[in-house]
C-alpha cells in the first residue's frame, strides 16, 4: 500500500518537533487533524499497517509512569512500519544518576530518529530539542502541556460536530494541575471554540480570563453553557488533593453525574482523557453513557498520533 493510495498529504508542519501547542498556526493545527482522518480511515481496514516509516528508528522516553499514551504511541509507530525502543526510567542508568542529557545523548548515539518524551519538568521537551538532532514529540511535560492529548480531544469533537469553530467546550475539574488542560484550552482557541474552564477556585490558574477563556464555579452554569464538556482527574501525584477540602465533597460539588446532566436542555457531550477515577469526578453511568466519546478518543489517539509521527518523521531517510 502506497502513500498515494492513502491520499496522504505532501505539506509539512512549520516546525520539525511537536512540543507544545501554544503558538501553533492554525494551518498546522489543522494539518494535523487531517492528516488523522485519514489515518483513521486506515485503522478501519482489514489490514491496519501501512509503513510509510519503515526503518525510521523510534524511542519512547518515559520518565513518568503511562499506559494509554505510551501503548497509543507504540501501536502508531508499528502501524507505520517504525523500528520502536521502549525505554522506562525506572529500570535505566538515570536511577543511578545519570542526566538526561547524558541519557539522551546514548540514545542518540545509537542513530534514534524520533524520541517521543514524557518527563516531569515542565520545558524537558524543548530542553532536549535544542540539544539533539533528532525529532523530538513531547508526550506530556509536568503539569505545563500535553500537546498530543490536545489534538486527538480535538479531532474528537471535530468528528462529532463536525465544525470547531463557536463551539462551547468547558474543562471541568483540575485544571491548574493538568498539563492536559493548557494544551487543550491554546488548541481550542486557535481552532476558533469558545474555550471555559469549571473547578474549585484553588484549581483554577490565575489570570485565564485575561486569555479569552470563560472562568465558571458553578458545575450547573458551566453545562448550562457548553456544547460538550470535558472531565479532568485530580491530580493526586502533583498534591492537588491539597487545595480541597476533600474528594468526598468535590464530588458532590464538581462530580458529573446523571442528575446533573438530566437537568440540561440538550444531550450534554462527555470527554475525560483518562485515567477515569469513577465516583470522584464522573460517575460510571456518565462515562460509559450514550454521550460519552470517552473510547472513542482512545480509538482516535492512535490515529492522531501516526498522523503526527508520519508529519514530522516521514522525511527521514534510512537508504
Amino acid at each position: 500500500m502506497t502513500d498515494q493510495t492513502t491520499h496522504l498529504p505532501t505539506a509539512s508542519p512549520t516546525s520539525r518537533h511537536l512540543l507544545g501547542i501554544r503558538g501553533m498556526s492554525s494551518r498546522d493545527l489543522y494539518l494535523y487533524l487531517d492528516t488523522a482522518r485519514t489515518f483513521r480511515e486506515v485503522l478501519e481496514r482489514p489490514v491496519r499497517n501501512l509503513p510509510t516509516l519503515r526503518g525510521v528508528q523510534v524511542v519512547n522516553l518515559f520518565f513518568e509512569n503511562s499506559t494509554r499514551t505510551r501503548i497509543s504511541f507504540e501501536l502508531a509507530e508499528k502501524r507505520l512500519g517504525a523500528d520502536v525502543l521502549n525505554f522506562a526510567a525506572g529500570g535505566s542508568s538515570v536511577s543511578k544518576g545519570e542526566t538526561l542529557l547524558d541519557t539522551i545523548r546514548n540514545i542518540e548515539a545509537m542513530k534514534i530518529d524520533a524520541v517521543v518524551m514524557r518527563h516531569s519538568a515542565p520545558g524537558a521537551p524543548w530542553f532536549l530539542a535544542d540539544r539533539i538532532k533528532s525529532v523530538v514529540i513531547n508526550a506530556g511535560d509536568g503539569a505545563h502541556e500535553h500537546p498530543t492529548q490536545a489534538l486527538l480531544d480535538l479531532y474528537t469533537l471535530r468528528e462529532k460536530f463536525r465544525v470547531l469553530e463557536g463551539l462551547r467546550v468547558t474543562l471541568i475539574g483540575d485544571i491548574a494541575h493538568s498539563r492536559v488542560a493548557m494544551s487543550n484550552l491554546f488548541a481550542l482557541k486557535i481552532a476558533g471554540a469558545i474555550p471555559a474552564v469549571c473547578g474549585p477556585a484553588s484549581m483554577i490558574p490565575r489570570d485565564l480570563d485575561k486569555l479569552g477563556i470563560i472562568v465558571y464555579h458553578n458545575v450547573e452554569e458551566a453545562i448550562k453553557n457548553s456544547d460538550a464538556i470535558n472531565v479532568l482527574r485530580i491530580q493526586l501525584e502533583r498534591a492537588a488533593g491539597a487545595a480541597i477540602p476533600s474528594l468526598r465533597e468535590y464530588r458532590i460539588r464538581y462530580g458529573i453525574n446523571k442528575r446533573l446532566l438530566d437537568k440540561a436542555d440538550h444531550p450534554m457531550t462527555i470527554l475525560h482523557p483518562g485515567p477515569i477515577n469513577r465516583g470522584v469526578e464522573i460517575d460510571h453511568d456518565v462515562a460509559d453513557g450514550e454521550h460519552s466519546l470517552i473510547l472513542d478518543q482512545v480509538t482516535n489517539g492512535v490515529a492522531v498520533r501516526m498522523a503526527i509521527l508520519y508529519l514530522l518523521c516521514r522525511g527521514i531517510n534510512r537508504g
